[in-house]
């Protein structure tokens, strides 16, 4: 089992950058890929994450609302995955979950992780942009 905390949430103004961590403990992440969800003021949480990345060999995906914008990296010795949120919009703002997934098929993260075949969940990081 592996628990996972995110940090580095906060307000920023629009046009500035953020970047979230997901530091792992109880396991390393080479058993898991490893993605981002996000949750908007008043909404569900999106059922597709809008990144994801493979730690075996780096391997990412990013949803169209946030490509050449966001990137997503890891640090095996931290066991910690990062999001570096760059020229963030108003409609960027959400609390931003982790999560990790067991499923081979997500490997290499050709495609985004789908809610429902998470393993395990952040507690989440609180996004604000605003000006």
């Amino acid at each position: 089992e592996v628990q996972l905390a995110e940090s580095g949430g906060g307000l920023v103004q629009p046009g500035g950058s953020l970047r979230l961590s997901c530091a792992a403990s109880g396991d390393t992440f080479d058993s898991y890929t490893i993605g981002w969800f996000r949750q908007g003021p008043g909404m569900t949480r999106e059922g597709k994450s809008i990144s994801c990345i493979d730690s075996s060999d780096g391997r990412t995906y990013y949803a169209d609302s946030v490509k050449g914008r966001f990137n997503v990296s890891y640090d095996n010795a931290k066991n910690t995955v990062y999001l570096q949120m760059n020229s963030l919009k108003p409609e960027d703002t959400a609390v931003y979950y982790c999560a990790a997934t067991r499923k081979n098929y997500y490997r290499l993260c050709t495609l985004p992780l789908d809610y429902d075949d998470i393993n395990y969940w952040g507690s989440g990081a609180l996004v604000t942009v605003s000006s």
